[in-house]
Protein backbone atom coordinates (compact mmCIF):
# COMPACT_ATOMS: atom_id res chain seq x y z
CA UNK A 1 0.00 0.00 0.00
CA UNK A 2 1.29 3.33 -0.77
CA UNK A 3 -0.12 6.89 -0.56
CA UNK A 4 -1.54 8.53 -3.66
CA UNK A 5 -2.92 11.86 -3.98
CA UNK A 6 -5.30 13.43 -6.42
CA UNK A 7 -4.47 17.13 -8.12
CA UNK A 8 -5.95 18.94 -5.32
CA UNK A 9 -3.49 17.48 -2.69
CA UNK A 10 -6.30 17.59 -0.20
CA UNK A 11 -5.36 14.04 1.05
CA UNK A 12 -2.99 10.93 0.24
CA UNK A 13 -4.90 8.16 1.11
CA UNK A 14 -3.00 4.28 1.15
CA UNK A 15 -3.75 2.49 -2.23
CA UNK A 16 -2.90 -1.00 -3.64
CA UNK A 17 -1.34 0.03 -6.74
CA UNK A 18 -1.30 -3.06 -9.54
CA UNK A 19 0.62 -1.41 -12.91
CA UNK A 20 -1.38 -2.03 -16.08
CA UNK A 21 1.09 -2.40 -18.96
CA UNK A 22 -1.23 -4.72 -21.53
CA UNK A 23 -4.51 -5.90 -22.00
CA UNK A 24 -3.87 -9.16 -20.84
CA UNK A 25 -2.19 -8.10 -17.85
CA UNK A 26 -5.06 -6.15 -17.11
CA UNK A 27 -7.68 -8.95 -17.57
CA UNK A 28 -5.32 -10.95 -15.23
CA UNK A 29 -5.17 -7.92 -12.25
CA UNK A 30 -8.86 -7.44 -12.11
CA UNK A 31 -9.56 -11.64 -11.68
CA UNK A 32 -6.40 -11.62 -9.36
CA UNK A 33 -8.00 -8.75 -7.00
CA UNK A 34 -9.97 -9.52 -4.23
CA UNK A 35 -11.63 -6.16 -3.90
CA UNK A 36 -13.39 -3.32 -5.95
CA UNK A 37 -10.70 -1.56 -7.92
CA UNK A 38 -10.45 1.39 -9.69
CA UNK A 39 -8.57 2.67 -12.95
CA UNK A 40 -5.88 5.73 -12.40
CA UNK A 41 -4.08 7.97 -14.84
CA UNK A 42 -2.40 11.17 -14.28
CA UNK A 43 -4.67 12.09 -11.32
CA UNK A 44 -5.49 15.29 -12.77
CA UNK A 45 -9.02 14.91 -11.22
CA UNK A 46 -8.64 17.31 -8.10
CA UNK A 47 -10.94 15.71 -5.92
CA UNK A 48 -11.68 12.29 -5.03
CA UNK A 49 -12.96 10.28 -8.30
CA UNK A 50 -9.64 9.23 -9.19
CA UNK A 51 -9.09 7.55 -5.60
CA UNK A 52 -9.86 4.46 -4.00
CA UNK A 53 -8.83 4.87 -0.24
CA UNK A 54 -8.01 1.16 1.00
CA UNK A 55 -8.81 -0.62 -2.32
CA UNK A 56 -6.79 -0.92 -5.31
CA UNK A 57 -5.94 1.34 -8.35
CA UNK A 58 -4.80 -0.27 -11.65
CA UNK A 59 -2.69 2.48 -13.05
CA UNK A 60 -3.46 2.39 -16.77
CA UNK A 61 -0.62 4.81 -17.91
CA UNK A 62 2.06 1.37 -18.88
CA UNK A 63 -0.81 1.61 -21.73
CA UNK A 64 0.24 3.78 -23.93
CA UNK A 65 0.62 2.45 -27.23
CA UNK A 66 -0.74 3.81 -30.56
CA UNK A 67 -2.24 1.13 -32.51
CA UNK A 68 -3.03 2.48 -36.08
CA UNK A 69 -3.76 6.13 -37.69
CA UNK A 70 -5.38 6.47 -41.06
CA UNK A 71 -3.93 9.23 -42.82
CA UNK A 72 -6.61 10.17 -44.83
CA UNK A 73 -9.32 9.74 -42.52
CA UNK A 74 -7.93 10.92 -39.41
CA UNK A 75 -9.24 7.90 -37.12
CA UNK A 76 -6.76 7.06 -34.50
CA UNK A 77 -6.75 4.03 -32.42
CA UNK A 78 -5.02 3.93 -29.04
CA UNK A 79 -4.84 2.05 -26.14
CA UNK A 80 -6.25 4.65 -22.84
CA UNK A 81 -3.13 5.16 -21.00
CA UNK A 82 -2.10 7.09 -23.85
CA UNK A 83 -1.55 10.99 -23.05
CA UNK A 84 -3.40 13.32 -24.90
CA UNK A 85 -0.24 15.80 -25.03
CA UNK A 86 1.43 12.72 -26.83
CA UNK A 87 -0.94 12.57 -30.05
CA UNK A 88 -0.96 16.28 -30.06
CA UNK A 89 2.87 15.76 -30.75
CA UNK A 90 3.25 13.43 -33.25
CA UNK A 91 0.11 14.28 -34.92
CA UNK A 92 -0.30 17.89 -35.01
CA UNK A 93 2.81 18.08 -37.26
CA UNK A 94 1.31 15.63 -39.76
CA UNK A 95 -1.91 18.11 -39.95
CA UNK A 96 -4.34 16.35 -37.44
CA UNK A 97 -5.22 17.19 -34.26
CA UNK A 98 -7.74 16.05 -30.96
CA UNK A 99 -10.68 18.20 -32.00
CA UNK A 100 -11.41 18.74 -27.79
CA UNK A 101 -8.95 18.97 -24.78
CA UNK A 102 -9.02 20.16 -21.51
CA UNK A 103 -6.87 23.15 -20.00
CA UNK A 104 -4.36 20.43 -19.67
CA UNK A 105 -2.58 17.92 -22.31
CA UNK A 106 -1.21 15.78 -19.15
CA UNK A 107 -4.27 13.72 -19.19
CA UNK A 108 -4.54 9.93 -20.81
CA UNK A 109 -7.35 8.90 -23.16
CA UNK A 110 -9.19 6.83 -20.48
CA UNK A 111 -9.43 9.67 -18.15
CA UNK A 112 -10.97 12.28 -20.90
CA UNK A 113 -13.40 9.81 -22.05
CA UNK A 114 -14.42 8.42 -18.38
CA UNK A 115 -15.00 12.98 -17.76
CA UNK A 116 -16.22 13.78 -20.95
CA UNK A 117 -13.65 16.62 -20.36
CA UNK A 118 -14.47 20.07 -22.33
CA UNK A 119 -11.87 22.91 -23.42
CA UNK A 120 -12.78 26.74 -24.59
CA UNK A 121 -14.50 25.62 -28.50
CA UNK A 122 -17.53 23.33 -26.60
CA UNK A 123 -20.19 26.17 -28.84
CA UNK A 124 -18.61 24.38 -31.86
CA UNK A 125 -17.34 21.29 -31.26
CA UNK A 126 -19.00 20.10 -28.47
CA UNK A 127 -16.86 17.92 -25.35
CA UNK A 128 -14.71 14.65 -25.84
CA UNK A 129 -17.48 12.48 -25.81
CA UNK A 130 -18.49 13.60 -29.36
CA UNK A 131 -15.42 12.88 -31.03
CA UNK A 132 -15.04 9.00 -29.47
CA UNK A 133 -16.11 6.55 -31.96
CA UNK A 134 -15.24 3.13 -30.11
CA UNK A 135 -14.59 2.65 -26.47
CA UNK A 136 -13.39 -0.97 -25.35
CA UNK A 137 -14.92 -1.91 -21.55
CA UNK A 138 -12.89 -4.73 -20.09
CA UNK A 139 -15.08 -5.26 -17.29
CA UNK A 140 -14.31 -7.28 -13.86
CA UNK A 141 -16.21 -10.41 -14.32
CA UNK A 142 -14.13 -10.88 -17.54
CA UNK A 143 -16.69 -9.62 -20.31
CA UNK A 144 -14.71 -7.62 -22.87
CA UNK A 145 -17.54 -5.09 -24.46
CA UNK A 146 -16.59 -2.63 -27.66
CA UNK A 147 -19.47 0.41 -27.91
CA UNK A 148 -19.68 3.11 -29.37
CA UNK A 149 -22.10 5.89 -30.47
CA UNK A 150 -23.80 3.19 -32.69
CA UNK A 151 -22.91 0.24 -31.41
CA UNK A 152 -24.25 -0.52 -27.57
CA UNK A 153 -25.29 2.80 -27.36
CA UNK A 154 -26.41 2.30 -23.52
CA UNK A 155 -23.08 1.23 -22.64
CA UNK A 156 -21.06 4.28 -24.76
CA UNK A 157 -23.73 6.49 -22.84
CA UNK A 158 -22.83 5.39 -19.39
CA UNK A 159 -19.02 5.22 -19.94
CA UNK A 160 -18.44 8.48 -21.66
CA UNK A 161 -18.63 11.00 -18.68
CA UNK A 162 -19.02 7.42 -15.97
CA UNK A 163 -16.14 8.40 -14.03
CA UNK A 164 -14.27 4.84 -14.87
CA UNK A 165 -17.54 3.15 -12.86
CA UNK A 166 -18.75 0.84 -16.29
CA UNK A 167 -15.08 -0.87 -16.41
CA UNK A 168 -11.75 -0.42 -17.16
CA UNK A 169 -11.18 1.56 -20.71
CA UNK A 170 -8.92 -0.15 -22.22
CA UNK A 171 -8.47 1.19 -26.08
CA UNK A 172 -10.50 4.05 -28.12
CA UNK A 173 -11.08 5.01 -31.48
CA UNK A 174 -11.15 8.45 -31.85
CA UNK A 175 -11.59 10.95 -35.05
CA UNK A 176 -9.45 13.94 -35.54
CA UNK A 177 -9.60 17.05 -36.98
CA UNK A 178 -7.46 18.63 -39.73
CA UNK A 179 -5.58 21.37 -39.19
CA UNK A 180 -3.03 23.56 -41.91
CA UNK A 181 -0.69 24.57 -38.59
CA UNK A 182 -0.15 24.61 -35.24
CA UNK A 183 -0.97 28.09 -34.88
CA UNK A 184 -4.14 30.50 -33.91
CA UNK A 185 -4.76 33.58 -34.51
CA UNK A 186 -6.17 35.09 -31.06
CA UNK A 187 -7.69 38.00 -29.19
CA UNK A 188 -7.49 39.13 -26.11
CA UNK A 189 -9.94 42.08 -24.98
CA UNK A 190 -10.42 43.07 -21.56
CA UNK A 191 -13.99 43.57 -20.27
CA UNK A 192 -15.28 45.81 -17.14
CA UNK A 193 -18.38 43.59 -15.58
CA UNK A 194 -20.06 40.68 -16.43
CA UNK A 195 -22.94 41.86 -18.75
CA UNK A 196 -19.84 43.58 -21.09
CA UNK A 197 -18.61 39.35 -20.42
CA UNK A 198 -21.74 37.62 -21.70
CA UNK A 199 -21.81 40.23 -24.79
CA UNK A 200 -18.47 39.11 -25.76
CA UNK A 201 -18.99 35.74 -25.40
CA UNK A 202 -22.97 35.82 -27.36
CA UNK A 203 -20.99 38.10 -30.05
CA UNK A 204 -18.06 35.42 -30.14
CA UNK A 205 -19.58 32.42 -30.69
CA UNK A 206 -20.89 32.85 -34.65
CA UNK A 207 -17.06 33.83 -35.74
CA UNK A 208 -14.84 32.29 -33.26
CA UNK A 209 -14.04 28.85 -32.15
CA UNK A 210 -12.54 29.04 -29.00
CA UNK A 211 -13.55 31.46 -26.19
CA UNK A 212 -12.91 31.35 -22.78
CA UNK A 213 -11.60 33.82 -20.04
CA UNK A 214 -9.95 34.98 -16.93
CA UNK A 215 -12.19 36.73 -13.91
CA UNK A 216 -11.15 38.60 -11.07
CA UNK A 217 -13.48 37.57 -8.33
CA UNK A 218 -11.85 40.37 -5.96
CA UNK A 219 -12.96 43.20 -8.00
CA UNK A 220 -16.19 43.86 -6.35
CA UNK A 221 -19.17 44.34 -8.08
CA UNK A 222 -17.47 45.49 -11.52
CA UNK A 223 -16.06 41.68 -12.20
CA UNK A 224 -13.54 42.64 -14.17
CA UNK A 225 -11.91 40.31 -16.58
CA UNK A 226 -10.07 39.17 -19.63
CA UNK A 227 -11.64 37.41 -22.32
CA UNK A 228 -9.50 35.43 -25.07
CA UNK A 229 -10.97 34.22 -28.38
CA UNK A 230 -9.19 32.26 -31.31
CA UNK A 231 -9.09 30.66 -34.54
CA UNK A 232 -7.32 27.81 -35.84
CA UNK A 233 -4.79 29.78 -38.03
CA UNK A 234 -3.88 28.96 -41.87
CA UNK A 235 0.16 29.46 -40.87
CA UNK A 236 2.48 30.84 -38.69
CA UNK A 237 5.79 32.03 -37.19
CA UNK A 238 8.46 29.49 -39.31
CA UNK A 239 9.04 28.14 -35.48
CA UNK A 240 7.12 28.09 -32.06
CA UNK A 241 9.11 30.75 -29.47
CA UNK A 242 10.71 28.31 -26.72
CA UNK A 243 9.73 29.94 -23.19
CA UNK A 244 11.71 28.39 -20.38
CA UNK A 245 9.53 25.91 -18.27
CA UNK A 246 8.66 26.69 -14.86
CA UNK A 247 8.37 24.50 -11.69
CA UNK A 248 7.33 24.08 -8.21
CA UNK A 249 10.68 22.43 -6.84
CA UNK A 250 8.66 21.74 -3.16
CA UNK A 251 5.49 22.03 -1.40
CA UNK A 252 5.97 25.40 0.70
CA UNK A 253 4.65 25.30 4.47
CA UNK A 254 1.97 27.78 3.64
CA UNK A 255 -0.34 27.93 0.91
CA UNK A 256 1.10 30.97 -1.59
CA UNK A 257 -2.60 32.34 -2.40
CA UNK A 258 -3.75 33.79 0.82
CA UNK A 259 -5.31 37.00 2.13
CA UNK A 260 -1.79 39.18 1.38
CA UNK A 261 -1.57 37.69 -2.15
CA UNK A 262 -4.40 37.05 -4.04
CA UNK A 263 -5.44 40.78 -4.76
CA UNK A 264 -2.08 41.41 -6.13
CA UNK A 265 -1.83 38.27 -7.74
CA UNK A 266 -5.24 39.22 -9.60
CA UNK A 267 -4.20 42.98 -10.25
CA UNK A 268 -1.05 41.26 -11.70
CA UNK A 269 -2.30 39.47 -14.28
CA UNK A 270 -5.00 41.88 -14.59
CA UNK A 271 -2.86 44.53 -15.86
CA UNK A 272 -0.30 42.47 -17.77
CA UNK A 273 -3.21 41.08 -19.63
CA UNK A 274 -4.19 44.28 -20.47
CA UNK A 275 -0.93 45.27 -21.86
CA UNK A 276 -1.51 42.10 -24.42
CA UNK A 277 -5.01 43.42 -25.29
CA UNK A 278 -5.21 43.17 -29.91
CA UNK A 279 -4.59 40.42 -32.04
CA UNK A 280 -2.02 37.98 -32.26
CA UNK A 281 -0.86 34.37 -33.63
CA UNK A 282 0.30 32.18 -30.80
CA UNK A 283 0.98 28.37 -30.44
CA UNK A 284 -2.26 26.09 -29.68
CA UNK A 285 0.44 25.04 -26.67
CA UNK A 286 0.63 27.50 -24.31
CA UNK A 287 -2.97 29.20 -25.56
CA UNK A 288 -4.59 25.96 -24.75
CA UNK A 289 -2.75 24.88 -21.68
CA UNK A 290 -0.40 27.37 -20.21
CA UNK A 291 0.03 25.87 -17.05
CA UNK A 292 1.34 22.98 -18.29
CA UNK A 293 4.45 24.85 -18.83
CA UNK A 294 4.56 25.14 -14.53
CA UNK A 295 5.53 21.96 -13.38
CA UNK A 296 3.85 20.67 -9.71
CA UNK A 297 2.10 24.37 -9.64
CA UNK A 298 -0.56 22.55 -7.51
CA UNK A 299 2.31 22.50 -4.85
CA UNK A 300 2.14 26.19 -4.52
CA UNK A 301 -1.12 25.73 -2.07
CA UNK A 302 0.91 24.44 0.61
CA UNK A 303 0.33 21.11 2.67
CA UNK A 304 -3.64 21.37 2.89
CA UNK A 305 -3.80 21.31 -0.82
CA UNK A 306 -7.20 23.39 -2.47
CA UNK A 307 -10.63 22.87 -3.41
CA UNK A 308 -11.65 23.39 -7.11
CA UNK A 309 -15.35 24.01 -7.37
CA UNK A 310 -16.33 23.93 -10.95
CA UNK A 311 -20.06 24.51 -11.60
CA UNK A 312 -22.74 24.83 -14.57
CA UNK A 313 -25.77 26.93 -14.52
CA UNK A 314 -28.74 27.54 -17.34
CA UNK A 315 -28.02 30.52 -19.12
CA UNK A 316 -31.58 31.77 -18.14
CA UNK A 317 -30.82 33.67 -14.59
CA UNK A 318 -26.86 32.39 -15.47
CA UNK A 319 -25.71 36.16 -15.13
CA UNK A 320 -27.49 36.60 -11.44
CA UNK A 321 -26.46 33.16 -10.24
CA UNK A 322 -22.81 34.16 -11.11
CA UNK A 323 -22.96 37.73 -9.57
CA UNK A 324 -24.25 36.08 -6.51
CA UNK A 325 -21.12 33.67 -6.93
CA UNK A 326 -19.20 36.30 -6.87
CA UNK A 327 -20.38 37.97 -4.29
CA UNK A 328 -20.56 35.18 -1.76
CA UNK A 329 -16.67 35.30 -2.30
CA UNK A 330 -16.14 38.52 -1.46
CA UNK A 331 -18.39 38.69 1.57
CA UNK A 332 -16.49 35.53 2.73
CA UNK A 333 -12.65 36.97 2.64
CA UNK A 334 -12.15 34.05 0.36
CA UNK A 335 -10.87 34.30 -2.91
CA UNK A 336 -9.69 32.37 -6.24
CA UNK A 337 -6.36 33.37 -8.78
CA UNK A 338 -7.60 30.78 -10.99
CA UNK A 339 -11.37 32.00 -11.74
CA UNK A 340 -12.38 30.56 -15.07
CA UNK A 341 -15.59 31.93 -16.78
CA UNK A 342 -17.10 30.51 -20.06
CA UNK A 343 -20.20 29.97 -21.79
CA UNK A 344 -21.22 26.44 -23.06
CA UNK A 345 -22.70 25.65 -26.44
CA UNK A 346 -26.36 24.52 -26.92
CA UNK A 347 -25.53 21.06 -26.61
CA UNK A 348 -25.62 18.62 -23.58
CA UNK A 349 -22.83 15.99 -22.70
CA UNK A 350 -23.95 12.67 -24.73
CA UNK A 351 -22.83 10.72 -21.66
CA UNK A 352 -25.39 10.35 -18.79
CA UNK A 353 -23.52 11.68 -16.23
CA UNK A 354 -21.45 13.99 -18.50
CA UNK A 355 -20.91 17.64 -17.28
CA UNK A 356 -21.45 20.04 -20.13
CA UNK A 357 -24.97 20.90 -20.92
CA UNK A 358 -26.01 24.68 -22.05
CA UNK A 359 -25.43 27.47 -19.77
CA UNK A 360 -22.05 28.91 -18.47
CA UNK A 361 -19.62 27.06 -16.35
CA UNK A 362 -17.82 29.53 -13.70
CA UNK A 363 -14.39 26.95 -12.08
CA UNK A 364 -12.44 28.43 -9.11
CA UNK A 365 -9.64 27.13 -7.03
CA UNK A 366 -9.87 27.47 -2.90
CA UNK A 367 -6.52 27.47 -0.58
CA UNK A 368 -7.68 24.43 2.20
CA UNK A 369 -8.60 26.73 5.65
CA UNK A 370 -10.74 24.00 6.95
CA UNK A 371 -14.25 24.67 8.15
CA UNK A 372 -13.95 28.37 6.54
CA UNK A 373 -13.66 27.31 3.19
CA UNK A 374 -16.50 24.41 3.05
CA UNK A 375 -18.76 27.03 4.45
CA UNK A 376 -18.36 29.33 1.29
CA UNK A 377 -18.11 25.87 -0.62
CA UNK A 378 -21.82 25.18 0.76
CA UNK A 379 -23.31 28.92 0.16
CA UNK A 380 -22.17 28.01 -3.43
CA UNK A 381 -24.06 25.31 -3.95
CA UNK A 382 -27.00 26.82 -2.27
CA UNK A 383 -26.59 29.17 -5.72
CA UNK A 384 -26.14 26.27 -8.12
CA UNK A 385 -28.88 24.63 -6.77
CA UNK A 386 -31.27 27.65 -6.74
CA UNK A 387 -30.26 28.26 -10.33
CA UNK A 388 -30.67 24.96 -11.26
CA UNK A 389 -26.90 23.82 -12.07
CA UNK A 390 -24.99 21.22 -11.09
CA UNK A 391 -21.38 20.35 -10.48
CA UNK A 392 -18.24 18.94 -12.16
CA UNK A 393 -17.40 15.39 -10.33
CA UNK A 394 -13.79 15.65 -12.01
CA UNK A 395 -13.01 18.52 -9.66
CA UNK A 396 -14.95 17.60 -6.70
CA UNK A 397 -13.91 16.29 -3.40
CA UNK A 398 -17.11 17.78 -0.81
CA UNK A 399 -20.56 17.73 -3.26
CA UNK A 400 -23.77 16.74 -0.91
CA UNK A 401 -24.84 14.17 -2.32
CA UNK A 402 -28.71 16.03 -3.33
CA UNK A 403 -26.86 18.32 -5.54
CA UNK A 404 -25.47 15.76 -7.29
CA UNK A 405 -29.00 13.47 -7.72
CA UNK A 406 -30.30 16.57 -9.09
CA UNK A 407 -27.85 17.78 -11.17
CA UNK A 408 -27.87 14.85 -13.28
CA UNK A 409 -31.13 13.67 -13.83
CA UNK A 410 -29.89 10.53 -15.51
CA UNK A 411 -28.33 9.20 -12.64
CA UNK A 412 -30.89 6.16 -12.49
CA UNK A 413 -30.58 5.46 -15.92
CA UNK A 414 -27.15 5.31 -15.24
CA UNK A 415 -26.59 2.83 -12.47
CA UNK A 416 -27.39 -0.35 -14.03
CA UNK A 417 -24.46 -0.07 -16.35
CA UNK A 418 -22.08 0.26 -13.12
CA UNK A 419 -20.00 -2.74 -12.44
CA UNK A 420 -19.71 -3.66 -9.35
CA UNK A 421 -16.12 -4.74 -8.85
CA UNK A 422 -15.29 -1.08 -9.50
CA UNK A 423 -15.29 1.53 -6.77
CA UNK A 424 -13.86 5.11 -5.73
CA UNK A 425 -14.08 7.79 -3.10
CA UNK A 426 -16.82 9.57 -5.49
CA UNK A 427 -18.75 6.60 -5.99
CA UNK A 428 -18.63 5.62 -2.34
CA UNK A 429 -19.40 9.48 -0.93
CA UNK A 430 -22.30 9.88 -3.69
CA UNK A 431 -23.60 6.84 -4.54
CA UNK A 432 -22.67 4.68 -1.52
CA UNK A 433 -20.74 1.82 -2.73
Amino acid sequence: MRPINSWGRLAAPLHDVVPIASPDQAARAIGASKQPGLAHGMGRSYGDSCLNPGGTLWLMTGMDRLIRFNEESGRLTCEAGVLLRDIQQLLVPRGWMLPVTPGTQLVTVGGAIANDVHGKNHHALGSFGDHVQRVRLLRTDGLVLDCGPQTETGWFRATVGGLGLTGLIVEAELQLRRVASPWLDTETLPYGDLTEFFALADGSEAEWEQTVSWIDCLSGGASRGIFMRANPAASGPPARPRGRKLSMPLVPPISLVNSLSLRPFNAAYYHLNLRKAGRSVAHYEPFSYPLDNVRDWNRMYGPRGFYQYQSVVPRNGGQDAVQAMLDAISSSGEGSFLAVLKTFGSRSSMGMLGFPQPGVTLALDFPNRGEKTLRLLERLDAIVREAGGRLYPAKDARMPRDLFESGYPMLNEFLPYRDPGISSGLSRRLLGS
